[in-house]
């Protein structure tokens, strides 16, 4: 096993935990992803009621992994609670998967999406949109690799941002009278297609998606200042801040578009301020939306290489990401290959497909962590670990923790239903990982 040359600087507060949190959930989709809700459901109520659910899960996603950051405060999160719970091969296919397109191609479609916004607002050729791309990835790197605190206030700024637009969305849409109904919204009346519980079943994937992304702040346990007490409470603050602002901006939409138009709608947020206020509000939404997506890549560009650099403190892989730079703190290595990878999939042009080959693997992880909560907690009791005052429990255990790993396995399920070629791909990926390990333990038993 590798040790790092330096250990992390623990800087971060309550605040810059709770702004991770909300910057690692929002980013583009709720900017768009209510038009897919409202088309596959059909009505206003039912919308709502989608994200409501989407809601919940979420917060009992937020409650196991408050207890797990509790329980085990370690840099590297999920990697951390499924090897000591399941085993170093899914930790290690978990980090796999991570490095090789689940946070790198997250990056670069991240990016992508920021560049357009950015092209279109600052009037530049389109062509310009991929090497703008490239240059966020490498700034954010550069942050992000002379310390955690220049990465944090970056977070910490643009997820401001972020909700500042939110907030005016929603101050202009819930201002203004509702929406006339649309001619064919008497046939939506009539119910979705193929019946509510299928519709519903449908609409939850992208809600789900929509809320992802709470987990990622507990990769930088180590650096947030008294992460037993700090991190589940930013984890609980941080997802009930991001359902309240979902649920007010789809009563937005609702209310300037109606249901009808919200699913006919390519961009809702910038119709609904259109409706409202004219040309000007779109432009600014638009700003909103750039702002949104550069700070969600800083937050992925911040935490994810604390992941790879726990897999190779363990032996798992190249010696060199398990560095921890002595001045900076950061496991400059990692953040470069990171970076430097991401950028050559966002020059492929395939990010988008790697994306969908896998994002059925995230679900997966997320399943499989919220177990490992189950097999903690019965190890602690069997290893007499007693519960320190005012430790945080998942409220409704064991029921909630199972009705999380229920949805998990219902968004799998559904992933692999509706794309089984493109699940057979992530599949593909996650195998690729199995004699990969296999190597680099072999070598560290061998060293």
């Amino acid at each position: 096993m590798t040790a790092p040359s330096a250990g992390y600087r623990r800087t971060l507060g309550l605040f810059s935990g709770t702004m991770a949190v909300v910057g690692g959930i929002i980013g583009s989709g709720i900017f768009i992803n209510p038009a897919i809700v409202a088309k596959r459901v059909g009505s206003a109520s039912l919308t709502l009621g989608v994200w409501v659910l989407g809601g919940v899960v979420a917060l009992i996603g937020a409650f196991c992994f408050g207890e797990l950051s509790q329980r085990r405060p370690r840099a590297g999160g999920s990697y951390v609670y499924i090897r000591e719970a399941l085993g170093e091969l899914p930790a290690f296919l978990y980090g796999w998967a991570l490095l090789l397109v689940m946070a790198t191609g997250a990056i670069a479609a991240v990016a992508y999406t920021f560049a357009s916004y950015f092209t279109r607002l600052a009037g530049l050729d389109a062509a310009l949109i991929t090497p703008i791309a490239a240059v966020a990835i490498l700034l954010c790197s550069a942050v992000n690799y002379v310390g955690v605190s220049p990465g944090a206030i970056t977070t910490n700024v643009f997820t401001v941002l972020k909700l500042a637009a939110l907030g005016f969305l929603i101050l202009v849409g819930l201002a203004g009278s509702g929406a006339t109904p649309a001619p064919e919204a008497a046939a939506m009346a009539t119910g979705p297609e193929g019946g509510v519980f299928l519709a519903v079943a449908a609409a939850l994937v992208p809600v789900l998606f929509a809320y992802g992304g709470w987990q990622q702040t507990n990769f930088i346990a180590e650096e947030i200042v008294e992460p037993e007490k700090n991190l589940p409470r930013a984890l609980v603050l941080g997802v009930v801040i991001v359902v309240a602002v979902y649920l007010l901006a789809n009563v937005t939409y609702l209310r300037a578009l109606g249901p009808t138009g919200l699913a006919a709608s390519t961009a809702p947020a910038a119709d609904a301020l259109r409706a409202r206020v004219g040309e000007w509000g779109a432009t600014l939404i638009g700003m909103g939306i750039a702002a949104s997506t550069f700070g969600f890549l800083n937050l992925v560009i911040l935490v994810s290489p604390r992941v790879y650099q726990t897999v190779a403190a363990d032996g798992l892989f190249f010696p060199a990401f398990a560095r921890i730079h002595p001045r900076w703190r950061t496991p400059t290595v990692a953040i470069l290959f990171q970076g430097a990878w991401a950028v050559v999939l966002l020059y492929t042009g395939k990010y988008g497909e790697l994306l969908d080959y896998v994002v059925f693997c995230d679900w997966i992880f997320f399943g499989l962590a919220v177990v490992a909560l189950l097999v903690l907690r019965g190890k602690d009791r069997a290893a007499g670990v007693a519960d320190p005052p005012g430790a945080f429990r998942v409220p409704g255990y064991p029921l909630t923790p199972l009705i999380f790993i229920a949805a998990a396995l219902y968004v799998v399920w559904g992933s692999v239903r509706s794309n089984p070629a493109n699940a057979l791909r992530g599949i593909g990926i996650l195998a690729l990982g199995v004699p990969v390990f296999l190597y680099w333990r072999r070598r560290r038993v061998t060293a």
